[in-house]
Parts: C-alpha cells; structure tokens; sequence
C-alpha cells in the first residue's frame, strides 16, 4: 500500500477508531474480572451526607430545576467564551467586536425568552 493512496489515509482513522471502542471495554472487563468481589449488606446499602437515607432513592425532581441549570450553563459558558476576547481586545479590533455584540446579543434574546416564559422564577 503506497504511502499516498486514498485508503492509507483513512487506515490511521480507522485504527484509532478500533483502539478507542476496544481500549475501554478492555480496561472495564479487566477491572471487573480482578476486582474483589465481597457483597455485603452494608456494602449494598444506600449512603448519603454520613446518614442513612429514608424513602425511596428514585425520586422525580421538577423540570424547573433542570431548566434553571441549563440556563446557568448556558451563561456560564459564556463567560469562558467572553474572558479570552476581553483579555485580547486590543490585538482583535473591530471585527472582532462586532462578533461578540452579536454573540452577547442572541445570550440576551435567549435571556428574555427564558425570563418571559418564566423559567427564572420559584413557585
């Protein structure tokens, strides 16, 4: 196979392909096969905080929480996105100024969507 065919090309993605599904199923069944394995009822036992728990552990939260943390990541991501812009802003100029007016623009429209709906306020 030359060096500069079609398929040597894509020989390297397929290999790196093969290693990275094989590469972990083999760590996990290796772990699992030389692991220790001494069930116990206390082993077994549902542990949380120091205390044992009451009631059952599966229990539905409401969607608002789960809603309230997509927002927080959405916003939180921002920031990692605006920190390296601002540290440098003077080497970007003004192109770059405009694409974060407009990144921080469509965040505030989805913002106001997000407070319209409602999602920002406990019941």
């Amino acid at each position: 196979m030359k060096p500069d065919s079609y398929f040597y090309h894509y020989l390297f993605i397929g290999l790196f392909t093969l290693f990275a599904i094989v590469f972990p199923i083999a760590i996990l069944l290796v772990a699992g096969w030389i692991a220790p394995k001494k069930p116990s009822p206390t082993k077994s036992a549902t542990y949380e905080c120091g205390m044992v728990s009451k009631g059952d552990s599966w229990i539905q939260f409401r969607v608002q929480f789960y809603i309230f943390a997509l927002i927080f990541v959405v916003f939180d991501i921002e920031t990692v996105f605006i920190y390296p812009w601002a540290v440098a802003y003077k080497q970007l100029g003004f192109f770059a100024f405009a694409e974060m007016f407009i990144f921080i623009a469509i965040l505030a429209v989805g913002l106001i969507y997000a407070w319209n709906k409602k999602a920002l306020e406990w019941e």
